[in-house]
């Protein structure tokens, strides 16, 4: 089994719900067990304020998918929710569901960066990340903790977790 960590991500619709229940489906996926969930927390969205504030959270999941299978399950779950591609860069979404990390790779392709490209300047990926795996090993970095202490913190708001 592969260990995946997956960033959640929703600012359209109710976002709570939607969480609650793609956690449902990929605990019903007979290719993933869902390990650790974190809290999830309320952010605000990046280089658009006009846009309402975000809920976001961090999953660990074991799976037999490998990356790219992985990559095309959770784009279906995206559309399953609702999740249109306007091609707009950070556009609101029903659902962003981005595969962080997955075991020790490092992967840059056109269609998967793995470790995800923009989490060592994100919060609201750094925070709940750290939250489930404090002692995790960002690959090509080193220690989360040591990315949090270089990633602004831009004031979010914690919830209980998803489910």
């Amino acid at each position: 089994m592969n260990i995946a960590f997956i960033g959640l991500g929703s600012n359209l619709g109710n976002s709570r719900s939607i969480f609650d229940s793609v956690l449902q489906d990929l605990k019903n996926d007979e290719h993933t067990h869902v390990c650790a969930v974190s809290s999830s927390y309320i952010t605000k969205p990046l280089d658009n304020a006009q846009q309402p504030d975000y809920l976001n959270a961090v999953v660990e999941l074991q799976t037999k998918y490998s990356p790219y299978a992985l990559l095309k399950n959770l784009q279906r779950l995206e559309s399953n929710y609702g999740r249109v591609r306007s091609g707009e860069h950070w556009a609101s979404r029903t659902l962003d569901l981005d595969i962080l990390l997955y075991n020790d790779l490092i992967l840059q392709e056109p269609e998967l960066t793995i470790p995800h490209s923009g989490m060592l300047e994100r919060d609201f990926v750094l925070y709940p990340l750290f939250e489930i795996s404090p002692d995790l090993e960002i690959p090509g970095f080193g220690p989360i903790s040591k990315a949090l202490e270089l990633c602004e913190n831009r004031g979010m708001t914690i919830l209980g977790q998803p489910l």
